[in-house]
């Protein structure tokens, strides 16, 4: 009887907690066009792509690149960041989707463990790690992620 109450109170206790963040984005930076720094915890509330790649010319970072702008309007919708990290040389991005560079790539190679050349992390709103792919993600799959990752589930449960 005793375990039983202790279960129900705690319970109780529980109930009205929300949802933690299972796994924390690892923080980043990078330089503004006016030269000032921002920090991944600055766009909280905001979805973020992270796409890491030797360069803007690696295959893999130009097939994402390509998926990503086949929802890109929809993305925008959702006011998604994109951010690329290049760990060799950087260079110009060929693409209609305005991405970000982030200003020190070694340090997210190492804070999100990417173990090979490229790498693609979803980043909710919430500032979960949504996605950890070593693959080109396909745009409508990201577009999912973003749009059923914890915040927006929330916050169409409250809107019932």
């Amino acid at each position: 009887m005793r375990r039983l109450a202790f279960l129900l109170l705690v319970c109780a206790a529980f109930s009205g907690v929300s949802a933690n963040v299972a796994r924390w984005a690892p923080d980043f930076a990078w330089l503004k066009s006016g030269g000032s720094r921002t920090t991944l915890k600055s766009l909280r509330g905001q979805p973020v792509v992270l796409v890491v790649a030797p360069s803007p010319e690696h295959r893999n970072f130009r097939k994402q690149a390509k998926e990503l702008a086949k929802t890109y309007q929809l993305l925008g919708n959702d006011k998604a960041v994109m951010v690329a990290a290049f760990t060799g040389e950087p260079g110009v991005i060929r693409s209609n989707i305005p991405f970000v560079l982030a200003a020190n790539p070694g340090a997210i190679v190492q804070s999100y463990g990417v173990a090979g050349d490229f790498a693609v992390f979803v980043i909710g709103r919430d500032g979960n790690l949504d996605e950890i792919s070593d693959r080109v993600l396909p745009g409508q799959r990201v577009l999912d992620i973003i749009n059923n990752s914890f915040v927006p589930q929330r916050d169409n449960r409250r809107a019932e």
